[in-house]
């Protein structure tokens, strides 16, 4: 049987926003321009060196029927929750919360004279997921594989499969691949992709040429890909450096209120209910 390579659908400019307490952000999904790519609902590109841009952070705030993604590539996040989780992320640390039925939590970036940079992602849930108990699976660096590939691409295996290695996030609805791929000038990358799964590439360093069309992409930009089996990238005199993320829609009606996402208004109705009587996320 033939394969596809994945043409180009859509190049996104990220928008600059303002979130949290006042931290400074680019996002690229989350806008007028693409609301939503299913099954991601948001992705925010966070990377500063000034305080004033990040140091207010993420105070308590609540999610529901949602899972969070924070990729951090620099610098350091203090986080804890309305359930006793406590921590901190580092450079090339994930944590991947499950917010099911509530949490209130915070992410509060640390000041460093190397400031902060990284990701994070919202994965929708699934109807019959959406009020399952918390959980978080926090990952250190040391624990991401970093796959070294022919034609000058390396790869750091977060979710998914890459040449047989697998990454160490599991048990998520959406079957997603999150990969972190830097490729060297004059390289090339190619990765299949299962047909029928949204697939993004979000290039933050460098420029690359995407597609079977070649289209040059450079940072920082957003290439959403049409269907097929497989993605390919190469570069020419720059490196490139971008994350490849991919899931299984759920093609389900989406109901959404800022941190909360369910199917139905009346659901949505209810979790305001319990945010206002206090009994959310008990």
């Amino acid at each position: 049987m033939k394969t596809t390579s994945r043409k180009i659908d859509q190049i996104i400019e990220p928008q600059a926003v303002v979130e949290g307490a006042g931290v400074r952000l680019k996002r690229s999904i989350g806008t007028r321009t693409l609301d939503y790519l299913d099954p991601f609902l948001l992705l925010d590109h966070f990377q500063s060196k000034n305080p004033a841009d990040y140091q207010a952070g993420f105070p308590l705030h609540p999610h529901r029927g949602i899972e969070t993604v924070t990729y951090l590539l620099t610098g350091a996040v203090r986080h804890k929750d309305s359930v006793g989780n406590a921590g901190e992320i580092g450079p090339g640390d994930l944590q991947w919360m499950t917010a099911g039925r509530g949490i209130m939590h915070e992410e509060m970036p640390q000041v460093r004279p190397e400031g902060v940079a990284g990701f994070q992602l919202w994965v929708n849930l699934p109807a019959k997921q959406k009020m399952i108990a918390p959980r978080y699976q926090n990952i250190h660096a040391n624990e991401i594989a970093a796959v070294a590939r022919d034609g000058g691409a390396t790869v750091r295996v977060i979710a998914g499969k890459v040449d047989g290695v697998a990454g160490p996030i599991s048990g998520i609805a959406a079957e997603p691949m999150y990969l972190d791929v830097s490729i060297a000038p004059h390289g090339s990358f190619g990765l299949p992709i299962p047909r029928g799964h949204s697939a993004f590439a979000y290039v933050f360093e460098g420029e690359g040429k995407f597609g079977p069309e070649k289209r040059s992409v450079a940072t920082p930009r957003l290439v959403v890909w049409d269907d097929g089996d497989s993605v390919e990238v190469s570069t020419e005199e720059r490196a490139a450096r971008f994350l490849l993320v991919s899931g299984k829609p759920l093609n389900e009606p989406i109901a959404r209120y800022g941190p909360f996402v369910m199917n139905t208004k009346a659901e949505i109705e209810q979790t305001l209910r319990e945010l206002q009587a206090g009994t959310f996320a008990q």
